[in-house]
């Protein structure tokens, strides 16, 4: 991955922190990772615990950001989900995925947040 992908990814999680942030949810972990992959944020969002998928781009050229959260990142978020809940021994918690959608340009930001974006089921 190159430099500019990187920071670009990295301000996209700053902004969608913020964003969280701003309507309610409480950040537990960011870039939590283990043996099945990576979640960018875990929040509390009232009683539900909620994995977050934050997908930016630099612009909407190729579609919305969130369309790039296909049936495979969906699944192998699944998986680090199960295993982060195991280990925190949270199996009786109400758990959901959301996605982040950012668009960075020069002249700024837009941000949106879909709650409930899938649910996943072995």
């Amino acid at each position: 991955m190159n430099y500019k992908k990187i920071i670009t990814g990295r301000r996209g999680e700053d902004i969608a922190v913020e964003l969280l942030s701003k309507h309610g949810y409480r950040i537990i972990e960011r870039n939590y990772r283990c043996r099945q992959g990576e979640i960018d944020i875990i929040a509390m969002d009232g009683t539900a615990l909620v994995f977050i998928e934050v997908k930016t781009r630099s612009s909407d050229r190729f579609g919305p950001p969130a369309s790039a959260v296909d049936a495979g990142k969906q699944g192998r978020m699944a998986h680090v989900a199960l295993k982060y809940m195991a280990d925190k021994g949270l199996s009786d918690i109400e758990a959901r995925f959301d996605v982040v959608s950012v668009v960075v340009s020069v002249s700024g930001h837009s941000a949106d947040i879909i709650r409930d974006a899938f649910e996943w089921s072995e």
